[in-house]
């Protein structure tokens, strides 16, 4: 009889413990080492930022124009960079090589500009062809007016395939002509460039 007493007494202490003091939860949500980040799984480099659809969908949300400080030399867009180590865009299939992307900092002129809202610039390639450089996190635009300047740019160049949709968007953005827009009718294997800071040289 003592024993079931003693029991029940137990018992009902450990009950009235839980009761008035609740365990942590099974699994809580750690937060993540400071210097530690998520890899994205493009041959684990290229950071993660805006894709083509994501900038498509996001133009126009939460943006203006009216913050772009205006061309000029030294102004910086996006992270604040420096000329050091920038190779010439005749040094980028070398600084690629046969990789899928790379990091690596390049100065060009900026030839075609985004005029809807500065969302995207063109540098010319050594093959004649032109590199489309957009921004990280869709978190910084250019001025409209860059276009003819020497920039710096530093982040990632990678090789993309542009789908039809994305040209012929990329051509309205630039103002050009709906015939021009209707030529497009194949995807185009090129190299693009996911930029984190700008530069302007002159």
């Amino acid at each position: 009889m003592k024993f079931l007493i003693s029991f029940a007494v137990v018992l009902v202490l450990i009950l009235a413990y839980f009761r008035f003091f609740p365990s942590a939860p099974i699994n809580p949500v750690l937060p993540v080492p400071q210097g530690q980040e998520e890899v994205n799984g493009h041959n684990a480099e290229v950071p993660k930022g805006a894709t083509e659809d994501e900038e498509t969908s996001e133009e126009g949300e939460g943006h203006s124009g009216a913050s772009i400080a205006p061309v000029a030399p030294g102004q910086t867009y996006g992270a604040s960079i420096t000329p050091d180590g920038a190779l010439p865009m005749t040094a980028l299939p070398t600084a690629l090589g046969t990789r899928d992307s790379a990091q690596v900092k390049l100065t060009g002129k900026a030839s075609a500009v985004c005029q809807a809202k500065g969302c995207w610039m063109t540098l010319p390639t050594a093959d004649g062809k032109e590199m489309r450089v957009r921004f990280k996190d869709y978190a910084f635009f250019v001025p409209k007016d860059l276009s003819g300047h020497d920039v710096v740019v530093s982040g990632w160049a990678h090789r993309t395939t542009t789908t039809v949709a994305d040209q012929q968007h990329y051509l309205r953005d630039a103002g050009k002509s709906e015939k021009e827009i209707a030529a497009i009718t194949q995807p185009k294997e090129e190299v693009s460039f996911l930029a984190d800071g700008v530069l302007v040289r002159d």
